[in-house]
């Protein structure tokens, strides 16, 4: 089927449907006024007269456009996209997998970097004895200490977030000069940072979750 001359056209990827080079570094307020463009032209009014095969067009490519706008406009989740389009392997750990690890009573097989097994190790006997403790226990102590430890985590987060963002520029410059070898050097490099922030986010979950925030 022909697309209608005022929707866009099929597209491979994300990035191609905003007409984007596959940089990470991308002005998110020029891609909103795009998207906005581009919804109006599959407003469904517009189609309403339209064969059903056409509407229905339409209607598919109106899902796939907010799906990239959603995937682009946050960093973290354009920068997985951009690495998984690269052919990057990348851990998955989404609520829906996170609670089906909960249900089967198995815990999540993650690797703990090297530079963390103290703190983790600290952490999780913390953990486990705030659980020995039962559900009504008022460890108060213990509970300050979680929660320091949370704040620890969420600091290193951040500093995960800032390390990445200088990793973008690594890649655009390489995208930009087809350096191969720059390209295979910082996608790595973002892979090992977002499996690392992907870690410490499910830690500061668990705590959360612990001390009942």
């Amino acid at each position: 089927m022909q697309a209608p001359e005022n929707a866009i056209a099929p597209s491979e990827d994300y990035f191609s449907i905003f007409d984007l080079p596959r940089f990470l570094n991308i002005d998110t307020a020029a891609l909103e006024k795009q998207f906005y463009a581009l919804s109006r032209r599959l407003h469904p009014d517009l189609f309403a007269t339209k064969p059903a095969a056409e509407q229905e067009w339409a209607t598919e490519r109106s899902s796939l456009l907010n799906d990239a706008y959603r995937t682009l406009k946050e960093p973290i989740a354009r920068t997985r996209y951009l690495l998984k389009l690269e052919g990057a392997s990348l851990e998955e750990d989404s609520e829906r997998n996170v609670a089906e690890a909960r249900a089967s009573g198995k815990p999540r097989e993650q690797k703990v970097p090297p530079d963390m097994l103290a703190e983790v190790f600290e952490l999780n006997m913390q953990l486990e004895e705030l659980k020995m403790g039962g559900e009504n226990s008022d460890d108060a102590d213990l509970k300050e200490q979680l929660r320091a430890s949370a704040a620890l985590f969420q600091s290193q987060l951040a500093a995960c977030d800032s390390e990445l963002s200088g990793h973008w520029a690594h890649w655009d410059a390489a995208q930009t000069a087809h350096d191969a070898a720059g390209k295979d050097s910082a996608k790595q490099a973002m892979v090992d940072l977002l499996h690392r922030r992907n870690y410490i986010r499910n830690l500061v979950r668990d705590v959360q979750e612990a001390v009942g925030e």
